[in-house]
């Protein structure tokens, strides 16, 4: 990579190498700084810093949190499930301040700053973190304040917000991929080509030709599919948030394989031979999965049983919608359906046990929803329900990015 590109870059930590190009130059040291430049190495890099950002930080921040008494009350339409949860009480929660913190900090210093995707996914991570944070304020400060006071948003304020964040997004992505690509703005299902199959060698000189089945999505449905999609999957993750480690296990294996995805998203060369959807410049995204994998094998340190912080609506939240952008992002909606289908599994459980306690009359499908806590009923301990729900992640993840070669 020449001078002039590496002094293109608009990096937190660029501008320092870039500063400093010329001496390293002169002293022919330059080859030190150039893997910095290289995506895959950023990407990695971010797993790395992120993990022990969040080792560093996490205790100071477990302590202020149980000095002002930021502990969890689990509470449960269930005496049984309450005296599982018992001993749980008074656990700091609002964990995703140190986690989402260190993911904000480590794409700040490896991400490219001038990368609209990069731009999009630090808002969500933002907006959603803020939205998380106050709600989780609210619910666990309500008895400090006077009797009355609201105990955290009601679901439509919070669906209010989300649903904003995911038609922002939509409207960004819509933009910049009509821009670079309008051909991804199409409905990527499974097994479905996106190119012609081409010989590589031919492909080296022009684009493949595209697929002629694709279906192309106007912005009025586009949109709006983004804007729902990103708020499943936000919900969805901040539901399966309910046993130590359920949720940072899953997230993290999750993380992994998107990153995976968008590096092929991002690469004309695998994208091509794959035959699956090429968004240029998405392949961005890898340092921030990287970074919220890291993240999140580093919550582990505190959040595996027994548990001494959750991660709170603070960091399910933005985690959720972050891994909806990324799908979005690279046209990988449905590989993260199946990537990611336990948590689509927690959330439908609890839709299900609602609309079935309703339509009989109180007669309950599950012993508890949403679905970990009917098993913690069934005489599963918590390790049973992390190590055997991350198992069926990995799994799954498997035969998503299997899918994606059998095309």
């Amino acid at each position: 990579m020449n001078e002039g590109r590496l002094g293109s870059r608009n990096r937190m930590l660029y501008n320092l190498v870039d500063s400093l190009q010329n001496t390293l130059a002169d002293w022919g040291l330059l080859w030190l700084v150039r893997v910095v430049f290289q995506l895959e190495f950023r990407a990695f890099a971010a797993t790395l810093l992120a993990f022990v950002l969040v080792l560093l930080t996490g205790p100071g921040t477990i302590r202020w949190l149980t000095r002002r008494r930021i502990g969890d009350h689990p509470e449960f339409q269930n005496d049984a499930l309450n005296e599982l949860m018992k001993q749980k009480k008074n656990t700091p929660t609002m964990g995703g301040l140190f986690l989402c913190g260190s993911i904000l900090f480590t794409v700040l210093l490896l991400g490219d700053l001038a990368s609209r995707y990069i731009q999009l996914s630090l808002l969500v991570l933002v907006w959603l973190a803020v939205l998380g944070a106050f709600d989780d304020w609210l619910k666990l400060t309500a008895h400090e304040r006077e009797p009355g006071s609201r105990n955290g948003l009601v679901a439509r304020e919070k669906l209010l917000f989300q649903l904003g964040i995911g038609a922002i997004v939509g409207v960004v992505l819509y933009r910049e991929i009509s821009f670079t690509a309008p051909e991804m703005l199409s409905l990527n299902v499974p097994f479905m080509r996106t190119f012609v199959p081409t010989a590589m060698s031919e492909t080296l000189f022009q684009p493949p030709e595209v697929s002629p089945w694709l279906l192309p999505l106007p912005w009025w449905i586009f949109v709006p599919m983004v804007a729902l999609w990103l708020t499943v999957c936000s919900n969805a993750v901040n539901i399966t948030d309910g046993v130590d480690g359920l949720a940072g296990g899953t997230i993290a294996t999750a993380s992994i394989a998107m990153m995976v995805v968008s590096f092929i998203a991002g690469s004309a060369g695998a994208a091509y031979y794959l035959l699956v959807p090429h968004v240029p410049g998405c392949g961005e995204l890898m340092v921030m999965a990287g970074a919220m994998a890291g993240a999140c094998l580093g919550f582990l340190w505190f959040n595996a049983t027994p548990a001494k912080v959750f991660m709170g609506d603070t960091g399910s939240l933005p985690l959720g919608g972050l891994l909806g952008l990324i799908s979005a992002a690279t046209r990988q909606e449905a590989v993260f359906l199946l990537v990611g289908l336990i948590f689509f599994v927690e959330a439908g459980s609890s839709v299900v046990q609602v609309v079935y306690f309703k339509s009989t009359g109180g007669r309950r499908l599950l012993r508890c929803a949403p679905l970990h806590h009917h098993f913690q009923l069934q005489g599963w301990s918590d390790p049973q329900v992390v190590t055997r729900f991350c198992l069926l992640t990995v799994v799954t993840t498997m035969l998503a990015l299997a899918t994606i070669k059998m095309r």
